[in-house]
C-alpha cells in the first residue's frame, strides 16, 4: 500500500485502471467473455428494452474508443454467442445473456467491494468528480485531435 499519495496523473490514472481491468478480465475469462464484449452486454442488459443496433456501436465506439468495425464485430459475436437477438434493427438481451451478466456482475461486484472498502466517501466523491472531469476534457482533445 502506498503511504504518500502521488499526485494525479495520467501514469497513476493509467496504473490503477490497467489493476482493476487486469482483475475484471481474470473474472470475465471464467466466464467465456471478454472486456469489450461485457460493455457491450451491459449497455444491452441495462437498457430495459431492445437498443437501435447503430446507437449500440455508437455507444460502445464512445465508451471504448474503438472502431465502428470492431464495435459491430462485437454485437455480431454476442449475437453469434446467443447473449444478444437481432430483431429487425435492434438487438435485445437473451435470457441465456442477461443470467451471464447478472452473474458476472455479481462477482465483479464482489471484488470491487473489497478494493474500494475503507476508503472515505468524501474520497471517493473527489476522485469520482476529478476523473470524470479528465475523462470529459480527454475526449474533447480526442474529438479535436480527429478533425
Amino acid at each position: 500500500m502506498t503511504t504518500t499519495a502521488p499526485r494525479v496523473d495520467g501514469r497513476v490514472i493509467g496504473l490503477a485502471h490497467h489493476a482493476a481491468r487486469a482483475v475484471l478480465e481474470t473474472v470475465l475469462a471464467r466466464h467465456g467473455l471478454t472486456f469489450h464484449q461485457v460493455v457491450t452486454l451491459r449497455l444491452v442488459a441495462v437498457a430495459g428494452a431492445p437498443v437501435e443496433r447503430a446507437a449500440l456501436v455508437a455507444e460502445v465506439v464512445g465508451a471504448l474508443k474503438t472502431d465502428a468495425s470492431e464495435a459491430r464485430g462485437v454485437v455480431d459475436g454476442l449475437i453469434a454467442g446467443g447473449l444478444v437477438e437481432a430483431v429487425d434493427a435492434e438487438v435485445r438481451i437473451t435470457g441465456a445473456g442477461q443470467e451471464l451478466y447478472e452473474t458476472s456482475a455479481a462477482e465483479t461486484g464482489e471484488i470491487a467491494d473489497r478494493i474500494y472498502a475503507g476508503i472515505p466517501a468524501e474520497d471517493l466523491a473527489v476522485a469520482g468528480r476529478v476523473l470524470t472531469l479528465v475523462t470529459e476534457r480527454a475526449d474533447a482533445e480526442l474529438a479535436a485531435l480527429a478533425q
